[in-house]
Order: structure tokens, then sequence, then C-alpha cells
């Protein structure tokens, strides 16, 4: 018989409501901290920026999401659904494959309000504690505090059988590192803090990295900035013009930065640049976890978990869900809240910890050997299907053929091909028909 237990889920963005959801279909009692006034998470708008621009005060009033205005997504919408709420297009919303961030707000909200998760949510509430209250059980001291006014807080403790930690990855802000940055006199930012292009008008940009907000903050101030000039890693880069851009150029990474505004690239170019924007990722951040040690963050690498979601000696009474990247988010958020849930429930079982501790080591031994660096540790490019299909398993579920079609890499593949318009570009919808015809494999 299932067995049903009192559950704290940290955050109502995507991983909080569907592990919510989940966790409330198994028959637990859930409550949701949120810290915001609505769901959302990252997906909830705020033109305002932080004070400290590259997020590298640790006293600075902390802005939650990382959008800017004119976000698009970069997966079709036909992946960002879930089993059995798919996102689909509603009257009176934006009805493109690749819609804005406002319609996928929108479909959480709904989504919210179609399962009855609303009224599990404490708005207004932030988690600033979350400890076990001994070693001889598994409960867990959840605190949280409310803003009664601007300068008072008031806090609560409660005691929750388990907790799942979903509070996103996108908040802290990492920082390229280079010689000279924190004495070079122009102004800099990460893109955590990027919301319109205005201020970059008639300014000499450089942009470091290459990844999807590089790349659409690059085509977004390129047509009103003097120059933009993308410092990307690899063996592969060189100094060189970009496509379509007249007055972008890309170059190796920055081998370091003077007093005098001089921007000096590893390819040996040098430009006088005002502006440089840090669009390098973030870091896992959960500051209000307390686990004595047993769980932490180096370089990135949040472990020991097993299959990025348990910690072996903590198991199943504390988890997480939405830590990988490089992969079609939806799914392996939704398949991760369904093995909790049914595991916290006793309907699966986990491994004993001694095997969970050893799988966690071989996959270390195994990245490596490969020559993988830590920071990758929840990097799913090379190994997406293979985690689904491992999950899905678990939970005895049939893998739909996009599962296999439909991955990030295809997402990669698209925008390589099609360029800065793979959004209106690609034909999803034949796409997803010739993935699921008789031919394809199954």
């Amino acid at each position: 018989m299932a067995q049903c237990y009192k559950v704290a889920v940290i955050g109502g963005g995507t991983a909080g409501l569907v592990t919510a959801k989940e966790l409330q279909r198994e028959g637990h009692h859930v409550t949701v901290f949120e810290k915001a006034n609505r769901v959302g998470g990252t997906w909830l708008y705020n033109p305002q920026v932080e004070t400290d621009l590259l997020g590298l005060d640790p006293n600075r009033k902390i802005v939650h999401s990382s959008l800017y205005r004119s976000l698009r997504v970069n997966l079709p919408r036909q992946v960002m659904g879930f089993l059995d709420y798919p996102f689909a297009k509603k009257e009176g919303g934006d009805p493109r494959h690749f819609p804005g961030h406002e319609e996928v707000l929108r479909f959480l909200e709904d989504f919210a309000w179609d399962f009855g998760l609303m009224e599990l949510i404490r708005f207004g509430h932030e988690v600033v504690r979350v400890e076990r209250v001994d070693e001889a059980c598994h409960e867990w001291v959840v605190e949280s505090r409310t803003r009664e006014t601007e300068s008072k807080w008031e806090s609560k403790e409660e005691v929750f059988e388990a907790v799942v930690i979903c509070n996103g990855k996108s908040t802290e802000p990492r920082n390229a590192e280079f010689s000279g940055r924190d004495t070079w006199p122009g102004l800099q930012m990460h893109s955590h803090n990027y919301r319109t292009p205005e201020q970059f008008e008639n300014k000499t940009v450089v942009l470091i990295g290459d990844g999807p907000s590089a790349t659409d903050i690059l085509r977004e101030i390129a047509p009103i900035a003097k120059q933009v000039h993308q410092a990307v890693r690899g063996p592969n880069s060189q100094l060189k013009r970009l496509e379509k851009h007249d007055n972008a150029w890309q170059h190796s990474m920055i081998e370091s930065v003077h007093k005098d505004g001089k921007v000096v690239f590893q390819d040996g170019s040098i430009v006088d640049a005002d502006v440089i924007i840090h669009c390098t990722g973030y870091k896992y951040h959960f500051p209000f976890l307390n686990s004595n040690g047993i769980v932490t963050v180096d370089d990135n690498r949040v472990g020991p978990l097993y299959k990025h979601v348990f910690p072996p000696s903590l198991a199943p009474w504390l988890s997480f869900v939405g830590l990988n990247y490089k992969a079609v988010p939806a799914v392996v958020i939704e398949l991760q809240a369904k093995w909790i849930a049914e595991v916290i429930s006793g309907k699966l079982e986990l491994p004993k910890q001694e095997a969970m501790a050893y799988s966690v080591e071989e996959f270390y031994r195994e990245m490596e050997k490969e020559g993988w660096p830590k920071h990758h540790t929840h990097n799913l490019l090379y190994n997406e299907f293979e985690y689904i299909g491992w999950l899905a398993t678990q939970l005895d579920i049939r893998h739909p053929n996009w599962w296999k079609n439909v991955t990030y890499q295809s997402v990669v593949d698209m925008m390589s091909y099609y360029g800065d318009r793979f959004r209106d570009a690609w034909n999803i919808d034949k796409w997803m028909q010739e993935m699921d015809s008789p031919t394809s494999a199954d």
C-alpha cells in the first residue's frame, strides 16, 4: 500500500509545479514555497536588474529571473509540454511554434490552475533554511520568511518528512575570469541583467560566450552598436567577421583587459571597448540548504547525487529536480518528478545506499576518463536519450518517438542550418510527422 508523507517543494517554477503535481497525484501532502507572488520562476519577467550587474556582491538585492524582454524560446512548444498537458496554442495567445516568454508563463499558470496546484503554494515565502531535525530521523526543518514591511520580516519553522529542491539554476551568475577584470574601467555585466538593447547604442561591446543568450543578445544589439566582438572558447576559434553583421567579429577568448579600456584576445587582436557582457552561464546555488557537508556544490557539480536526483545517504527524503541542462528540460523534469513521487510513496524502490554511492563514483570516474570537467556533471548533451530512457524504464513508460528525434542536439543542428531564422524557418510540424511515420524508429 502506498504511503503518504508531508513534502516541501522549494520553488514554484516549472520544476516545482510539475513536482507538486506528481507528489499530489501520489497522495502526498504538498506545500510549495515560492518567494515571488506568482508562479513561473525564471519565466516571470522582471524589468528590474540587480545593483551589481556582475552579481559578485553577496549582499545585492537578488532578481530571480534572467529573461530579456524580447526572448523567444529556443525549443519548439511541441516539446515544452507534458505527457498529459501539451503546450497547445490558445485563443488570444502567441501562436508561434517558438513563442515569446509571455506565452510560457501563461502555460505554466494554466497548468497550475488546471491541476489545482495554486492552493498548495505559499506565495511570498522565501526559504532561508532546510536542515535535518537530527541524524536519527528523516524529518526536515524548513524555515521560511515573509516580508511584513519594507524592513521587517517574519520567520516560521515547519517540519516535513521530505524536501524536493526545485529552485532553478539561472539566477546566480557565473562570470568569466581574465587578467585585469576587476580594474577594467568600462561597464561589465552578466547576461542575467540584460533586458533591452538601447543602452548599447554606438558602443563597442564585447560579448563572452556563444550559447543561446549570447546569440540572441548579439543579434539584438548589433544593429545599434558601433561594434560587437564575440569572444568564444575552443581550439577552432579565430578572428573573423560574423556573417550577416557588418560590424561584428568573432575572436578567441579574452586574454586580458587594461585600465585604458583595451581588451586583448588570445588570438592577438585588440579592441577599445566600452562594455563587456558575460554570457557565461550560472552557478548552482542553494544557500538555504544545510546538509552538514553531505551535499556540496563544487565547480557546479551538485553531489553526490544518484542519477542527478537523490543524495545516497539522504534518499529519498531529500531530492533535486531540474539540475540537468543541454536537454529537453520538460521531459527530464517530468520524469524526475514522477520518479521521486513514486519512490517516496514506496511504489518504486531505490538501490541500497552503498550501490547508489558506487554508481555516482563510477559516473565521476567515467567523466574523468573522458576528460570532462566537473562543471559538466549535469550536462546531458551526449546521453540525453539514454538518461530519459532510463527514467522511463523505471516508471514503465513507453518512449514517444520524438524523445529520440527532437533532442537538444537536433535543435542545435537546426540553429546551425537556419542561423538566426531557425525559429521561423524550421517546419516543426512536418518534422514531427516524419518522426512519427512508420519508417521512423520506434
